[in-house]
Protein backbone atom coordinates (compact mmCIF):
# COMPACT_ATOMS: atom_id res chain seq x y z
CA UNK A 1 0.00 0.00 0.00
CA UNK A 2 1.30 3.45 -0.95
CA UNK A 3 0.49 6.54 1.11
CA UNK A 4 1.09 10.12 0.00
CA UNK A 5 1.84 12.37 2.98
CA UNK A 6 1.16 16.10 2.57
CA UNK A 7 2.02 19.03 4.84
CA UNK A 8 0.38 22.10 3.31
CA UNK A 9 1.49 25.48 4.67
CA UNK A 10 0.60 29.00 3.61
CA UNK A 11 3.12 29.12 0.75
CA UNK A 12 4.67 25.66 0.81
CA UNK A 13 3.87 21.97 0.53
CA UNK A 14 6.11 19.18 1.80
CA UNK A 15 5.40 15.66 0.57
CA UNK A 16 6.54 12.06 0.82
CA UNK A 17 5.32 8.95 -0.95
CA UNK A 18 5.80 5.93 1.33
CA UNK A 19 5.47 2.22 0.53
CA UNK A 20 3.82 1.04 3.74
CA UNK A 21 4.68 -2.64 3.34
CA UNK A 22 8.34 -1.74 3.91
CA UNK A 23 7.95 1.86 5.21
CA UNK A 24 10.33 2.87 2.44
CA UNK A 25 10.28 6.45 1.12
CA UNK A 26 9.79 6.19 -2.65
CA UNK A 27 10.00 9.95 -3.25
CA UNK A 28 9.99 13.17 -1.27
CA UNK A 29 10.23 16.89 -1.82
CA UNK A 30 8.64 20.25 -1.34
CA UNK A 31 7.29 23.29 -3.12
CA UNK A 32 8.20 26.70 -1.73
CA UNK A 33 6.93 30.19 -2.56
CA UNK A 34 3.53 29.01 -3.85
CA UNK A 35 1.81 31.95 -5.56
CA UNK A 36 5.08 33.23 -6.97
CA UNK A 37 6.24 33.14 -10.61
CA UNK A 38 9.52 31.81 -9.20
CA UNK A 39 8.29 29.03 -6.92
CA UNK A 40 10.94 26.45 -6.04
CA UNK A 41 10.08 22.77 -6.55
CA UNK A 42 12.39 20.16 -5.04
CA UNK A 43 11.95 16.47 -5.82
CA UNK A 44 14.05 13.46 -4.76
CA UNK A 45 13.02 10.02 -6.08
CA UNK A 46 14.51 6.95 -4.44
CA UNK A 47 17.91 6.04 -5.86
CA UNK A 48 18.15 9.09 -8.11
CA UNK A 49 19.55 12.60 -7.99
CA UNK A 50 17.61 15.44 -6.39
CA UNK A 51 15.86 17.74 -8.87
CA UNK A 52 15.39 21.46 -8.17
CA UNK A 53 13.29 23.57 -10.52
CA UNK A 54 12.09 27.17 -10.46
CA UNK A 55 8.67 27.64 -12.07
CA UNK A 56 5.41 29.50 -11.72
CA UNK A 57 3.10 27.73 -9.24
CA UNK A 58 0.08 29.90 -8.60
CA UNK A 59 -1.89 27.80 -6.10
CA UNK A 60 -1.91 24.73 -3.87
CA UNK A 61 -3.92 22.90 -6.56
CA UNK A 62 -1.18 23.53 -9.11
CA UNK A 63 1.51 22.59 -6.58
CA UNK A 64 -0.08 19.19 -5.89
CA UNK A 65 -0.59 18.68 -9.64
CA UNK A 66 3.17 19.27 -10.11
CA UNK A 67 3.87 16.69 -7.37
CA UNK A 68 1.67 14.09 -9.08
CA UNK A 69 3.22 14.73 -12.50
CA UNK A 70 6.69 14.27 -11.02
CA UNK A 71 5.69 11.03 -9.28
CA UNK A 72 4.46 9.67 -12.64
CA UNK A 73 7.21 11.11 -14.84
CA UNK A 74 8.52 8.43 -17.28
CA UNK A 75 12.15 9.20 -16.38
CA UNK A 76 12.10 10.42 -12.80
CA UNK A 77 8.81 9.06 -11.49
CA UNK A 78 8.12 6.17 -9.13
CA UNK A 79 4.51 5.49 -10.17
CA UNK A 80 2.97 4.33 -13.43
CA UNK A 81 -0.41 5.75 -12.51
CA UNK A 82 -1.90 7.90 -9.77
CA UNK A 83 -4.24 4.97 -9.15
CA UNK A 84 -1.33 3.37 -7.28
CA UNK A 85 -1.83 5.90 -4.46
CA UNK A 86 -4.01 4.09 -1.91
CA UNK A 87 -4.40 6.87 0.64
CA UNK A 88 -3.41 10.43 1.48
CA UNK A 89 -2.33 11.54 4.95
CA UNK A 90 -2.58 15.24 5.77
CA UNK A 91 -0.91 17.08 8.60
CA UNK A 92 -3.71 19.17 10.13
CA UNK A 93 -2.48 21.64 12.71
CA UNK A 94 -5.46 22.24 15.00
CA UNK A 95 -8.32 19.96 15.91
CA UNK A 96 -9.53 21.87 18.96
CA UNK A 97 -11.53 19.68 21.33
CA UNK A 98 -13.42 18.13 18.41
CA UNK A 99 -10.66 15.83 17.15
CA UNK A 100 -8.76 13.69 19.64
CA UNK A 101 -7.47 11.17 17.10
CA UNK A 102 -6.70 10.92 13.41
CA UNK A 103 -9.83 10.74 11.24
CA UNK A 104 -11.03 9.71 7.80
CA UNK A 105 -11.82 13.01 6.10
CA UNK A 106 -15.38 13.61 4.94
CA UNK A 107 -17.59 16.68 4.68
CA UNK A 108 -18.35 16.65 8.41
CA UNK A 109 -14.64 16.52 9.28
CA UNK A 110 -13.87 19.34 6.85
CA UNK A 111 -16.56 21.44 8.52
CA UNK A 112 -15.01 20.70 11.91
CA UNK A 113 -11.52 21.67 10.72
CA UNK A 114 -13.05 24.86 9.33
CA UNK A 115 -14.58 25.62 12.74
CA UNK A 116 -11.10 25.26 14.24
CA UNK A 117 -9.72 27.99 11.97
CA UNK A 118 -10.38 30.42 14.83
CA UNK A 119 -7.64 28.60 16.78
CA UNK A 120 -5.11 28.36 13.92
CA UNK A 121 -5.93 31.03 11.32
CA UNK A 122 -2.43 30.83 9.82
CA UNK A 123 -2.51 27.04 9.35
CA UNK A 124 -5.91 25.35 9.11
CA UNK A 125 -7.10 27.21 5.96
CA UNK A 126 -4.04 26.04 4.02
CA UNK A 127 -4.37 22.51 5.39
CA UNK A 128 -7.93 22.47 4.05
CA UNK A 129 -6.80 23.75 0.66
CA UNK A 130 -4.58 20.70 0.36
CA UNK A 131 -7.49 18.40 1.19
CA UNK A 132 -9.76 20.08 -1.36
CA UNK A 133 -7.06 20.02 -4.04
CA UNK A 134 -6.65 16.27 -3.55
CA UNK A 135 -10.41 15.77 -3.85
CA UNK A 136 -10.20 17.29 -7.33
CA UNK A 137 -6.94 15.71 -8.46
CA UNK A 138 -7.30 12.27 -6.83
CA UNK A 139 -11.07 11.69 -6.67
CA UNK A 140 -12.05 8.62 -4.71
CA UNK A 141 -8.71 8.26 -2.92
CA UNK A 142 -9.40 8.22 0.85
CA UNK A 143 -7.83 11.03 2.86
CA UNK A 144 -6.89 10.98 6.55
CA UNK A 145 -6.32 13.98 8.81
CA UNK A 146 -3.60 13.68 11.47
CA UNK A 147 -3.78 16.52 14.00
CA UNK A 148 -0.83 18.21 15.70
CA UNK A 149 -3.00 18.76 18.76
CA UNK A 150 -4.49 15.25 19.09
CA UNK A 151 -1.71 13.68 21.19
CA UNK A 152 -2.26 16.35 23.84
CA UNK A 153 -5.98 15.62 24.30
CA UNK A 154 -5.00 13.64 27.43
CA UNK A 155 -3.81 16.79 29.24
CA UNK A 156 -5.66 16.97 32.57
CA UNK A 157 -7.75 20.09 33.26
CA UNK A 158 -5.19 21.47 35.71
CA UNK A 159 -2.65 21.45 32.85
CA UNK A 160 -4.84 22.97 30.13
CA UNK A 161 -6.99 25.55 31.93
CA UNK A 162 -5.86 29.18 32.01
CA UNK A 163 -6.65 31.14 35.20
CA UNK A 164 -9.09 33.39 33.34
CA UNK A 165 -12.83 33.76 34.00
CA UNK A 166 -14.29 30.34 33.14
CA UNK A 167 -16.70 31.87 30.60
CA UNK A 168 -13.77 32.12 28.17
CA UNK A 169 -13.33 28.37 28.25
CA UNK A 170 -17.04 27.54 28.28
CA UNK A 171 -18.02 29.95 25.51
CA UNK A 172 -14.86 30.24 23.41
CA UNK A 173 -12.81 27.11 24.24
CA UNK A 174 -9.83 29.22 25.26
CA UNK A 175 -7.41 26.76 26.86
CA UNK A 176 -4.00 25.20 26.29
CA UNK A 177 -3.93 22.74 23.36
CA UNK A 178 -0.26 22.00 22.66
CA UNK A 179 1.39 21.28 19.32
CA UNK A 180 4.08 19.08 17.71
CA UNK A 181 2.00 16.16 19.03
CA UNK A 182 2.85 13.85 16.13
CA UNK A 183 6.58 14.31 16.78
CA UNK A 184 6.33 13.96 20.57
CA UNK A 185 4.28 10.76 20.26
CA UNK A 186 6.65 9.27 17.67
CA UNK A 187 9.89 9.80 19.60
CA UNK A 188 8.31 8.69 22.90
CA UNK A 189 7.39 5.37 21.30
CA UNK A 190 10.85 5.04 19.72
CA UNK A 191 12.44 5.67 23.13
CA UNK A 192 10.33 2.93 24.70
CA UNK A 193 11.30 0.52 21.90
CA UNK A 194 14.99 1.30 22.51
CA UNK A 195 14.89 0.49 26.22
CA UNK A 196 12.75 -2.58 25.57
CA UNK A 197 9.89 -1.57 27.83
CA UNK A 198 6.22 -0.77 27.12
CA UNK A 199 5.67 2.97 26.82
CA UNK A 200 2.81 2.53 29.32
CA UNK A 201 5.38 1.81 32.05
CA UNK A 202 7.64 4.82 31.43
CA UNK A 203 7.96 8.48 32.41
CA UNK A 204 9.42 10.36 29.44
CA UNK A 205 10.22 13.99 28.62
CA UNK A 206 10.45 14.78 24.91
CA UNK A 207 12.15 17.98 23.70
CA UNK A 208 11.25 18.96 20.12
CA UNK A 209 13.77 21.71 19.41
CA UNK A 210 13.61 23.31 15.99
CA UNK A 211 12.78 26.82 14.80
CA UNK A 212 9.56 26.07 16.65
CA UNK A 213 10.27 24.36 19.97
CA UNK A 214 8.20 22.56 22.58
CA UNK A 215 8.65 20.09 25.42
CA UNK A 216 6.18 17.44 26.60
CA UNK A 217 5.83 15.27 29.70
CA UNK A 218 4.66 11.78 28.69
CA UNK A 219 3.37 9.54 31.47
CA UNK A 220 2.50 5.99 30.47
CA UNK A 221 2.32 6.99 26.81
CA UNK A 222 -0.01 9.94 27.46
CA UNK A 223 0.78 13.64 27.23
CA UNK A 224 0.18 15.15 30.68
CA UNK A 225 1.93 18.52 30.25
CA UNK A 226 3.31 20.48 27.29
CA UNK A 227 4.86 23.89 26.81
CA UNK A 228 2.89 25.33 23.88
CA UNK A 229 -0.54 26.62 24.77
CA UNK A 230 -3.54 28.12 22.99
CA UNK A 231 -1.09 28.94 20.21
CA UNK A 232 2.49 27.84 19.46
CA UNK A 233 3.74 31.13 20.98
CA UNK A 234 3.78 29.93 24.60
CA UNK A 235 6.64 28.08 26.25
CA UNK A 236 10.27 27.74 25.20
CA UNK A 237 12.28 30.44 23.45
CA UNK A 238 12.13 29.73 19.71
CA UNK A 239 13.68 30.95 16.48
CA UNK A 240 11.46 34.01 16.12
CA UNK A 241 8.86 33.45 18.90
CA UNK A 242 9.37 34.81 22.39
CA UNK A 243 7.84 31.93 24.36
CA UNK A 244 6.71 32.75 27.91
CA UNK A 245 6.48 36.45 28.75
CA UNK A 246 4.50 38.57 31.20
CA UNK A 247 1.14 39.19 29.41
CA UNK A 248 1.13 42.78 30.73
CA UNK A 249 4.01 43.49 28.33
CA UNK A 250 1.59 43.35 25.39
CA UNK A 251 -0.39 46.53 26.18
CA UNK A 252 2.78 48.13 27.57
CA UNK A 253 4.74 47.59 24.32
CA UNK A 254 1.72 48.67 22.26
CA UNK A 255 1.56 51.90 24.25
CA UNK A 256 5.33 52.53 24.16
CA UNK A 257 5.74 51.96 20.43
CA UNK A 258 2.23 53.09 19.34
CA UNK A 259 1.57 49.65 17.84
CA UNK A 260 -1.71 47.89 17.14
CA UNK A 261 -2.30 44.54 18.82
CA UNK A 262 -1.79 42.84 15.43
CA UNK A 263 1.59 44.53 15.15
CA UNK A 264 2.54 43.38 18.66
CA UNK A 265 1.40 39.86 17.74
CA UNK A 266 3.68 39.93 14.68
CA UNK A 267 6.53 41.25 16.86
CA UNK A 268 6.17 38.39 19.35
CA UNK A 269 5.82 35.70 16.66
CA UNK A 270 8.19 36.85 13.94
CA UNK A 271 10.78 39.24 15.40
CA UNK A 272 11.45 37.86 18.87
CA UNK A 273 13.05 34.67 20.22
CA UNK A 274 16.63 34.06 19.15
CA UNK A 275 16.29 36.58 16.33
CA UNK A 276 15.27 39.26 18.81
CA UNK A 277 17.97 38.35 21.31
CA UNK A 278 20.82 38.27 18.80
CA UNK A 279 19.41 41.04 16.57
CA UNK A 280 21.03 39.13 13.70
CA UNK A 281 19.64 35.68 13.01
CA UNK A 282 17.44 32.84 14.18
CA UNK A 283 19.73 30.20 12.64
CA UNK A 284 21.24 28.21 15.53
CA UNK A 285 24.30 27.23 13.52
CA UNK A 286 25.12 30.89 12.92
CA UNK A 287 24.40 31.77 16.55
CA UNK A 288 26.67 29.01 17.86
CA UNK A 289 29.45 30.07 15.47
CA UNK A 290 29.13 33.69 16.60
CA UNK A 291 29.15 32.65 20.27
CA UNK A 292 32.26 30.55 19.71
CA UNK A 293 33.91 33.63 18.14
CA UNK A 294 33.12 35.59 21.31
CA UNK A 295 29.98 37.51 20.34
CA UNK A 296 28.46 38.39 23.73
CA UNK A 297 24.90 38.80 22.47
CA UNK A 298 24.94 35.34 20.89
CA UNK A 299 26.41 33.85 24.09
CA UNK A 300 23.64 35.48 26.13
CA UNK A 301 20.96 34.26 23.67
CA UNK A 302 22.15 30.66 23.91
CA UNK A 303 22.40 30.81 27.70
CA UNK A 304 18.86 32.21 27.91
CA UNK A 305 17.51 29.50 25.58
CA UNK A 306 19.17 26.71 27.58
CA UNK A 307 18.10 28.20 30.93
CA UNK A 308 14.45 28.16 29.82
CA UNK A 309 14.77 24.59 28.59
CA UNK A 310 16.45 23.46 31.83
CA UNK A 311 13.65 25.07 33.84
CA UNK A 312 11.01 23.14 31.91
CA UNK A 313 12.88 19.83 32.20
CA UNK A 314 13.03 20.27 35.98
CA UNK A 315 9.37 21.27 36.20
CA UNK A 316 8.21 18.34 34.06
CA UNK A 317 10.26 15.89 36.12
CA UNK A 318 8.27 17.15 39.11
CA UNK A 319 4.96 16.81 37.25
CA UNK A 320 5.83 13.23 36.30
CA UNK A 321 7.04 12.37 39.80
CA UNK A 322 10.27 10.98 38.37
CA UNK A 323 11.93 10.42 35.03
CA UNK A 324 13.09 7.40 33.04
CA UNK A 325 13.98 8.85 29.63
CA UNK A 326 14.80 12.31 28.28
CA UNK A 327 14.61 12.70 24.48
CA UNK A 328 16.02 15.39 22.21
CA UNK A 329 14.66 15.65 18.67
CA UNK A 330 14.20 17.97 15.64
CA UNK A 331 16.90 20.15 14.06
CA UNK A 332 18.47 21.69 17.17
CA UNK A 333 17.73 18.75 19.44
CA UNK A 334 19.37 16.30 17.04
CA UNK A 335 22.36 18.41 15.97
CA UNK A 336 23.40 20.75 18.81
CA UNK A 337 25.69 19.13 21.40
CA UNK A 338 26.12 22.59 22.93
CA UNK A 339 22.39 23.01 23.66
CA UNK A 340 22.06 19.49 25.06
CA UNK A 341 25.11 19.84 27.33
CA UNK A 342 24.26 23.34 28.56
CA UNK A 343 20.61 22.58 29.30
CA UNK A 344 21.51 19.43 31.28
CA UNK A 345 24.46 20.86 33.21
CA UNK A 346 24.29 20.27 37.00
CA UNK A 347 21.22 18.05 36.77
CA UNK A 348 22.87 14.98 38.30
CA UNK A 349 20.54 15.34 41.31
CA UNK A 350 17.73 14.23 38.98
CA UNK A 351 19.79 11.32 37.66
CA UNK A 352 20.58 13.22 34.44
CA UNK A 353 24.14 13.43 33.13
CA UNK A 354 25.72 13.38 29.68
CA UNK A 355 28.64 11.46 28.22
CA UNK A 356 30.65 14.27 26.61
CA UNK A 357 32.19 12.21 23.80
CA UNK A 358 28.89 10.60 22.81
CA UNK A 359 27.14 13.97 22.96
CA UNK A 360 29.72 15.57 20.67
CA UNK A 361 29.26 12.70 18.22
CA UNK A 362 25.44 13.16 18.20
CA UNK A 363 25.14 9.52 19.29
CA UNK A 364 21.71 7.97 19.83
CA UNK A 365 22.28 7.27 23.54
CA UNK A 366 24.29 10.07 25.20
CA UNK A 367 23.37 9.51 28.85
CA UNK A 368 25.82 8.69 31.62
CA UNK A 369 23.41 8.51 34.56
CA UNK A 370 20.28 6.75 35.75
CA UNK A 371 18.04 8.59 33.29
CA UNK A 372 18.42 7.54 29.67
CA UNK A 373 19.25 10.59 27.51
CA UNK A 374 18.49 9.86 23.85
CA UNK A 375 18.88 11.76 20.58
CA UNK A 376 16.11 10.44 18.33
CA UNK A 377 15.50 11.78 14.81
CA UNK A 378 11.84 12.64 14.48
CA UNK A 379 9.89 11.34 11.50
CA UNK A 380 6.52 13.06 11.44
CA UNK A 381 5.87 11.95 7.84
CA UNK A 382 6.21 8.28 8.76
CA UNK A 383 4.04 8.82 11.84
CA UNK A 384 1.35 10.43 9.64
CA UNK A 385 1.61 7.57 7.14
CA UNK A 386 1.27 4.96 9.89
CA UNK A 387 -1.82 6.69 11.27
CA UNK A 388 -3.24 6.95 7.76
CA UNK A 389 -2.79 3.21 7.29
CA UNK A 390 -4.39 2.50 10.67
CA UNK A 391 -7.45 4.64 9.93
CA UNK A 392 -7.85 3.19 6.42
CA UNK A 393 -7.78 -0.35 7.83
CA UNK A 394 -10.42 0.62 10.38
CA UNK A 395 -12.78 2.43 8.01
CA UNK A 396 -12.14 1.49 4.37
CA UNK A 397 -12.98 -2.00 3.16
Amino acid sequence: MKVLVLNCGSSSIKFQLIEMDTEEVLAKGQTEKIGSPEAIFTYKPKGKEKIVRTQAIVSHDVAIEVVLRSLMDPDEGVLKSKNEIDGIGHRLVHGGEEFVDSVLIDEEVKAGVHRCIQFAPLHNPHNLRGVEACEQLLPGVPQVGVFDTAFHHTLPPQAYIYALPMKFYREHKIRRYGFHGTSHAYVARKAAEYVGKPVESLKIITCHLGNGASITAVDGGHSVETSMGFTPLEGLIMGTRCGDIDPALIPHIADLEKLTFKQVDALLNKKSGMLGLTEKTNDFREIEEAAEAGDQQSIMALETFCHRLKKYIGAYSAVLGGLDILVFTAGIGEHSPLVRAASLKNMEYLGISVDEAKNQANAFDIGAGRVKVLVIPTNEELAIARDTLRILKEHVS
